[in-house]
Parts: C-alpha cells; structure tokens; sequence
C-alpha cells in the first residue's frame, strides 16, 4: 500500500491552516506534496522532454558536459555514492546540475550546456539512487509518474522499514533536509529515502534549496531546552554541504552553488 502523503495546497486562503499542515508534515514524515504550485504543466513536460533528449545523447558526448568545478553539468553513472555506508561503487544513475544563471554572483561558475538536437543512443543501466538524506534546506522534486521513490521515516530502525511514495498527477514533492533539520534540531525530520528500479527509466527534476553559503546554521532558541538540548555544533553552510558532496563524489569540492538536477533517475 502507498504511503498517504499530507498534501498543502499554495492556492489556500487559509494561510494559517497552510502553514500548520507544512508544520505537522514536516515534524512527521519530513515530505508532503505541494499542489496549486503555479508551475505550469506546460513548462514542466518542455523541461521533462529536454532532459529525455539530453540523456538519449552518446555517453562520450554528454561526458564533453562533465561536471565542473562549480558542480555543474553531467554526472554519469557510479560518479555519485548516494549511501557512503555501502561498499558498492556507486549509484548506477546520471544526473545533469545546473545553478543560477545571469545576475547571480556566482554566475562565473557556468552552466554547461547540450546541443540543441540529439541522437537515440541511450545507456542501458538498471538505474537506481541509494539510501540518502538531502544534505541542504528544502528540496522540491517534479516527477515523472513512473514509480520507484520510497521513504524510511525511521532511519535508524533496523531492518529498515521502507514505503512507497505514489505519484499525485500535477504535484511536487517537497522533502526537509538535513541543514533545516540540524536548525530545528531533529524536530524537523530529513527522512532518508531511496529510488528503486521498477524496470521503466525514471525522470526527475530536483530544485535544491540551500542557505546562503556563509550562513551559520545553529539550532533554533525556540527548538532548544534544558531537557532537549542542541544535538547539533553551528556550521557554516557552504562547509557542511561541500563536506557532504566530498563525501558522495569521493573527491574534494572546491566551489559551491544553488544547484538543480536533472535525472534519468530521480536525483534526489
């Protein structure tokens, strides 16, 4: 059986019955889905079918995209481990970021882009994304409508008790992470949650939400007492999720932006 979701909607006029459901979603499942979000289900298929093209693309073409400095462009398959308990090689997943674009400070790290037209080639890889927890704020998921995405809002239960996520037609879905659990002290929860291969390819597109890089996330006054006190040190920002991005591409992050992903399987 799915797992029911809570689902808020943007276009309420009840801005306090929105903002407690937010609340109660946040503290007991650490996901929901967001409906009436004013993204256009127009743009979104244009955005779902140049993601299609891009990863139909030769794989000694989209490695002339390869991720650079700034974390930007092409990921291939086994780059990213996801789960860095596993003794796996990787995520067998591609993924393409891409950051903010024209009047945004850090826009010297560039976006790389595909060709305008691409060829049918594609990989045939039993994709999938490992047990993980988002490392930022917020992130807002669109999806395809094929299957896969589970969550444990146990993490540390064991064995791990995972639930399928359904897909609701014309909604996001949006899922705490780890830096706004750290804030408000685990009240907030950043549920791990995975993709399993369903043997259909699976698209996504993921908008990350992180705080500004030099920003001191410390736990919340209001989430801190005597009997509950901060579980968590302050850390800066840009040095926990470069940490965390070591951590998953094995290698040292030089550089970090607001960066949104693009999938074959949901990079999320």
């Amino acid at each position: 059986m799915d797992l029911q979701l809570p689902v808020v909607d943007f276009a309420s006029s009840d801005r306090a019955s929105t903002s407690k459901l937010i609340r109660q979603a946040c503290l007991e499942h650490g996901f929901f889905y967001l409906v009436n979000h004013g993204i256009e289900e127009e743009f979104l298929g244009k955005v779902f079918d140049g993601s299609r093209r891009l990863f139909s693309l030769p794989l000694q073409e989209k490695m002339k995209l390869l991720r650079n400095e700034g974390h930007r462009g092409y990921t291939p398959p086994f780059a990213e481990k996801l789960d860095t308990s596993m003794v796996s090689k990787g995520d067998p997943k591609e993924s393409f970021y891409i950051g903010p674009m024209a009047g945004d400070k850090v826009d010297s790290l560039s976006n790389q882009w595909p060709p305008e037209e691409s060829v049918s080639d594609s990989l045939d890889s039993n994709l999938g994304a490992s047990a993980h927890t988002d490392y930022g704020m917020i992130t807002l998921l669109a999806c395809d409508g094929v299957r896969g995405l589970q969550i444990c809002k146990e993490k540390d239960e064991n064995p791990r008790v995972w639930e399928d996520v359904a897909h609701l037609e014309g909604a996001l879905v949006i899922n705490v992470g780890d830096l706004l659990e750290r804030w408000t002290n685990c009240f907030f929860r950043s549920t791990l949650h995975r993709v399993v291969s369903t043997g259909k390819e699976r698209y996504s597109i993921a908008c990350f939400l992180d705080p500004n890089p030099e920003c001191v996330v410390k736990c919340l006054d209001t989430c801190i007492s005597e009997s509950n006190p901060p579980r968590f040190p302050p850390v800066r920002s840009g040095d926990y999720l470069k940490e965390r991005l070591r951590m998953t591409y094995g290698e040292t992050v030089n550089s970090l932006t607001m960066l949104n992903g693009l999938g074959p399987i949901s990079q999320l």
